[in-house]
């Protein structure tokens, strides 16, 4: 079904798929490898965590400014400046190892990659048809879980191989540093891509709009342009609220994990750089799977439903995950939580933006984006205070009781704010 609606997406629709491929590959080694690389430099669990707070923190900051600026001057625009950005903080990097180049760079990185991030799903619901909307973001998300796996496997072995050919020590920073430059090299293509993208100024925009109108005497104003206070435009606070609040749930519980999972499993069965990213790259490939399938579910069953099935699915995995002394058990488990939990993003957030008129697409996004962050400045907050007070076993085992918990209550307000809408909009596609 994927395959089939490829074919009619638009140009700039299956451009971004190929940025998102490109990109995708620097943001997955930054998750995976960049809490490493400060535990090579020596810094505690505590300052790392601080580090990550700090970060969501930035990131959450820009959203609304992004996604008021994408009004304005396009989102092209913004995909430029936040990869541009993303390499400003890889050079930083690469050049200092101080704490406050440290954070000024997770900083930087944090604010580029969520301007990215703002403004990509009101990109593809602009440049995409109804009919196969749920493959365009289902593929869109897949994309970036394939190169989850490629960038893992292919990041881990060629960092190593090359630290060892320089006689540079295993796990060392500098092993971490080859990644960065991995990194850098990617942000750069993914500048290259985006310059191919259609040029969507609304100074460029709006004189095909109106000549396709036949000039009327009263000339409508830009529909993707918000008069309203910093660029947010809320029409119904209440649907708007229930379309962001489970989210912010899911993103406390995952801002006190998921970010650290890499130092947990190292920490927990001792494994290396290439072992570590090979286990990462194994628990994506499920996702891809999973995520692929998801657009049949969601026509089989309707969106929200296909959302509470596959999440609720994922939830006893997360006992597993955090409480099994063996490490295939673990590694499965990674696996199939992330598979399932992660499938039904895309639907989702094609779902929420349907639910909007086109001028809140772009705020809807960026509130998203900011609860996420803002989730994971209280996730991050929480498991700074947890291993400094409670330490590693006993702190984790209270950040896994909390994750399972707020993914119960998030899934359970799913179904319960929106499974009218979602059988009524299962049924017109039925009986269209």
């Amino acid at each position: 079904m994927a395959s089939r609606a490829y074919g009619r997406f638009h140009r700039d629709a299956r451009l971004i798929l190929v940025t998102s491929l490109v990109t995708g590959a620097a943001v997955s080694l930054w998750w995976i490898d960049f809490n490493l690389y400060l535990v090579s430099l020596g810094y505690t669990a505590a300052t790392i965590g601080l580090v990550s707070t700090l970060a969501s923190l930035a990131g959450g900051i820009i959203a609304f400014p992004a996604s008021a600026w994408s009004d304005r001057v396009g989102r092209r625009v913004v995909f430029y400046g936040g990869l541009i950005a993303g390499i400003i903080a890889l050079v930083a990097l690469l050049a200092s190892e101080t704490l406050l180049v440290v954070i000024l760079s997770a900083a930087l990185w944090s604010m580029g990659f969520q301007a990215f991030q703002v403004v990509i799903s009101p990109y593809m619901t602009e440049h995409s048809e109804p009919d196969h909307r749920n493959e365009l973001f289902a593929v869109q998300f897949a994309i970036q879980n394939v190169t989850n796996i490629v960038a893992a496997i292919l990041g881990g072995f060629v960092a190593t191989a090359i630290a060892a050919w320089m006689g540079m020590p295993a796990g060392g920073p500098g092993t971490y540093r080859i990644i960065l430059v991995i990194m850098l090299v990617l942000s750069g293509l993914g500048l290259l891509t985006v310059a191919r993208l259609t040029d969507d100024r609304p100074s460029r925009t709006m004189a095909p709009r109106l000549r396709s109108l036949g000039e009327p005497a009263a000339f409508p104003a830009d529909p993707r342009r918000s008069k309203t206070f910093l660029g947010i435009t809320i029409r119904d606070r209440a649907r708007f609220a229930k379309l962001v609040i489970p989210g912010l749930l899911i993103s406390i519980g995952a801002g006190q994990v998921i970010p650290f999972l890499n130092v947990y499993i190292q920490r927990k069965f001792g494994l290396d750089l290439t072992q570590l990213n090979a286990v990462f790259a194994f628990t994506s490939l499920g996702t891809v799977l999973a995520i692929m399938a998801q657009p049949w579910l969601a026509r089989r069953f309707g969106q929200i439903t296909s959302v509470v099935i596959v999440q609720g699915l994922s939830i006893p995995f997360l006992l597993v995950l955090g409480f099994s002394p063996i490490l295939w058990t673990v590694i499965l488990a990674m696996m199939v939580r992330n598979s399932l939990m992660n499938a039904g993003n895309p639907i989702f957030n094609a779902f929420a933006m349907e639910q909007v008129t086109p001028v809140e697409r772009a705020s809807l996004a960026a509130a998203m984006s900011v609860l996420w962050q803002v989730g994971w400045v209280i996730g991050g907050t929480w498991y700074a205070v947890l291993q400094a007070s409670l330490g590693f076993e006993a702190g984790y085992t209270v950040n896994f009781i909390t994750i399972i918990t707020l993914y119960t209550i998030a899934t359970c307000l799913y179904w319960i704010w929106f499974r009218e809408a979602d059988r009524r909009a299962l049924e017109a596609r039925l009986a269209a």
